[in-house]
């Protein structure tokens, strides 16, 4: 559908902010694959850009380790839970659990009953180094 407000408009990124930077590069890129596209900073300062496979960008930032701040980035909330598209859910699970990820829901069918239509779907959640919630999302 194209966005008639925003010239362009789709989605580009969401943002992490990881307690341990290098712990949660590692469990993205080795553990799940995504790959770095840009990487900068040092310390707290440390950037990275790291493609989902197929454009969709995961930023990851480091300096999240909760010390209080007055600066607008340390006042934002987390993000509820990030749904990664996947066409075989059960192995994407098990390479999360094998990636140091701590299991939530196993996978399982469900379906989504919207007023429009139903969207059968497959799916399991999992908590990735920062307690972030992350869903793999297979569509039947």
């Amino acid at each position: 559908m194209k966005n008639n407000v925003i010239p362009g408009g789709g989605f580009h990124h969401i943002a992490l902010r990881a307690s341990d930077f290098d712990k949660s590069f590692e469990f993205y890129t080795k553990g799940l694959g995504f790959e770095a596209c840009l990487v900068w900073g040092e310390g707290d300062g440390r950037g990275a850009m790291l493609d989902m496979g197929d454009g969709t960008i995961l930023e990851l930032f480091g300096g999240g380790s909760g010390k209080s701040d007055s600066s607008e980035n340390y006042r934002a909330g987390k993000f509820f839970h990030l749904a990664i598209q996947t066409t075989d859910t059960d192995k994407s699970y098990a390479a999360a659990l094998a990636a140091g990820a701590v299991a939530d829901r196993p996978p399982c069918d469900i379906v989504i009953k919207g007023a429009e239509k139903e969207l059968p779907a497959r799916i399991a959640f999992v908590y990735g180094p920062d307690g972030e919630w992350l869903e793999f999302f297979q569509t039947k």
